[in-house]
């Protein structure tokens, strides 16, 4: 049975008041107490991540859903955010997600078969004295941190890419990384990694684009995928803002390209871009290169300084949580199916995100 069926209609839900979903939401969050944990993306908009318990980046809401009390706990976020929630979670807690249909683009640029064909050719290519590490950012699919788990690799977010790194050239020669292309790429280029230290391999092309001497050497081979919101940000964006406002700052998040993020005077996963802000000076200029939910709270919080979008670029997967589905999942939770993964999947993943967590 899917997750809405037989039940009332989330039509219904849909034509309430943003007040009135609120105040019911607030009504079941009182009446079900500590058995409820709200966990929000910094992306989520701003009803959303005031009504969550727990608002964070990918990395600190894994921390989360493996450390958080309650029996039940909603992700508002995409996909692969809940099944990873689903998977560090103690056995008697559930994950429900509000919109099951939220995915992730930049997950669905690479799946198991094309992963599997990829590791196949890539290891033939390196040999037996060329071990090489799989690392897979959170935004992937949980099989394929399954897939890491499975092969001694490991998971990373944006906010420990460069200690994961660090973990996984301990253990072995090569670190082949999926699905981000740029945060592989700029990753790589921080630890002094250019040139042809770094290979993409594109599934969409024979071989990934790639033959026996470029893999060989190699020290990062990157998957040709990427995150749609941070495609859209770039250097002329950074050139254009300099022009106009001198002195300004500029921090992006590290799924923008490499030009990009050389231009700017910092980069980091949402949590650090939080960070970043709090810590300029009052009457600042900051010009934030990332998702416009999180640009729009971050002028709210610091009303003393100037903090301006770079360009509005919206996460539309993001956008698909809203009150309405929050408040149908809360309030339908023990009809509802919660997240649920295959036990092969779910302890091979489980493996690759506790190696991840380990670091900290």
């Amino acid at each position: 049975m899917g997750p809405f069926q037989s039940l009332p209609s989330l039509e219904d839900y849909e034509k309430l008041s943003d007040e009135k979903l609120v105040d019911r939401i607030l009504g079941h969050k009182q009446r079900m107490g500590a058995e409820l944990i709200i966990l929000g993306h910094h992306y989520q908009r701003a009803r959303v991540t005031q009504l969550s318990d727990f608002v964070g980046d990918s990395y600190g809401l894994s921390q989360k859903a493996a450390t958080a009390g309650g029996t039940n706990i909603v992700f508002c976020g995409v996909r692969f955010m809940a099944e990873s929630a689903a998977i560090l979670c103690k056995p008697n807690q559930k994950v429900y997600h509000p919109d099951p249909d939220a995915g992730c683009p930049m997950a669905d640029m690479a799946n198991m078969d094309q992963v599997t064909q990829a590791w196949r050719t890539i290891s033939q290519w390196s040999g037996p004295d060329q071990k090489i590490i799989p690392v897979t950012y959170m935004n992937s699919t949980a099989d394929l941190k399954a897939f890491c788990g499975h092969k001694e690799g490991i998971v990373c977010t944006s906010s420990n890419a460069h200690k994961t790194f660090e973990w996984a050239f301990e253990r072995g020669k090569k670190i082949f990384f999926f699905p981000d292309e740029h945060l592989g790429r700029n990753t790589g280029k921080k630890m002094g990694m250019d040139g042809d230290d770094i290979v993409v391999w594109d599934p969409h092309k024979d071989q990934g684009g790639l033959d026996e001497v470029k893999v060989a050497r190699a020290r990062v081979i990157v998957w040709a995928g990427h995150c749609p919101v941070h495609k859209e940000f770039k250097a002329r964006d950074i050139k254009h803002v300099r022009k106009y406002y001198p002195g300004c700052k500029v921090v992006v998040h590290p799924e923008c390209d490499q030009e990009t993020v050389g231009l700017a005077d910092a980069s980091g996963s949402t949590d650090f871009i939080v960070k970043y802000v709090a810590a300029q000076a009052p009457g600042s200029i900051i010009f934030v290169g990332t998702e416009v939910n999180l640009v729009t709270r971050l002028q709210k919080m610091h009303p003393d300084r100037k903090v301006f979008k770079l360009q509005r670029s919206l996460c539309l997967t993001m956008y698909q949580i809203n009150l309405a589905n929050l408040c149908f999942t809360i309030e339908h939770i023990p009809r509802l199916e919660p997240v649920v993964l295959s036990d092969e999947v779910k302890g091979g993943a489980r493996v690759a995100l506790d190696r991840m967590l380990a670091l900290h």
